[in-house]
């Protein structure tokens, strides 16, 4: 039987990610390599190609801050949202209107805060899945975000955080993720489309081909919402040569936006 041995990064090395894959095994489900223990290879570079970033419900055009022009408007876009709906509670309904009103200066990624879960997925910047077989590391692009999923006995996080705490397993051929541990810093969009610090996601990544995965998260916030709902969406692997992430670290360019105000002021 032939075999390839993957070097994924210098970090999966750390974390002890040396990955066996066979060319012989294959399902339907997934046409592609398979790791030892017969799991779907997941490894690579991975994007949406979507608008959800800007909005997760279906939207038209809009203008964004007039200084900026066409640059800043909002492109349309179709929504990702199961019905197309968000079921927001009342209150929680006049919360996302006044964070659309003041999204140019209150949407975290604008001060690049770590951009959460499900958020990190379909933001405009590629992912890198590190696959092993007791854990799973995800690389973001975007301000160098990372997680790791733990695979083996599920875990209780030591504190709440952006991107939260991820316990997996697999159902079949579809790697399911419960992310739980959050806290209320972060939104689903630019479009202040959010969540409390009770946020519970289960995400869903499920082979359809060699370089596609249809990706699929629940969402779950008792404080906000008044029943879970669910957004789904392809991924698609990149396939350039030398494919890889580059360091987009944003935080010195978010300084002035935070702590401008701060600033002392040269004396006349």
């Amino acid at each position: 039987m032939r075999t390839r041995v993957f070097l994924v990064a210098a970090a999966a090395v750390a974390m002890g990610f040396l990955l066996e894959v066979s060319s012989d095994a294959q399902t339907p489900a997934n046409h592609g390599l398979r790791t030892l223990d017969g799991k779907p290879d997941l490894n690579g570079i991975w994007q949406a190609l979507n608008k959800a970033n800007w909005d997760i419900e279906t939207h038209g055009p809009s203008p964004g801050p007039s200084a900026l022009g066409a640059i800043g408007s909002m492109p349309p876009g179709i929504g990702v949202v199961e019905g197309d709906a968000l079921p927001y509670l009342p209150a929680a309904a006049a919360k996302k209107k006044e964070n659309f009103a003041n999204r140019w200066t209150g949407d975290p990624e604008l001060k690049c805060y770590l951009p959460g879960v499900p958020r990190a997925t379909y933001m405009p910047y590629p992912f890198q899945i590190l696959q092993g077989s007791n854990s799973i590391m995800i690389a973001y692009e975007y301000a160098g975000a990372v997680r790791t999923i733990n695979m083996g006995k599920p875990r209780e996080a030591p504190v709440d955080s952006w991107m939260g705490w991820s316990n997996g397993h697999w159902e079949g051929d579809t790697l399911v993720v419960d992310v739980t541990s959050f806290n209320d810093q972060t939104w689903f969009d630019r479009a202040g489309n959010f969540h409390s610090e009770a946020l519970h996601v289960v995400e869903r990544y499920t082979p359809v081909s060699v370089n596609i995965l249809q990706y699929e998260a629940t969402i779950e916030d008792p404080k906000v919402f008044s029943r879970p709902w669910k957004m789904s969406m392809p991924l698609y692997r990149h396939l350039e040569k030398n494919m890889q992430l580059m360091e987009y670290k944003c935080a010195e360019f978010a300084e002035d936006l935070l702590y401008g105000h701060l600033r002392k002021q040269p004396s006349k």
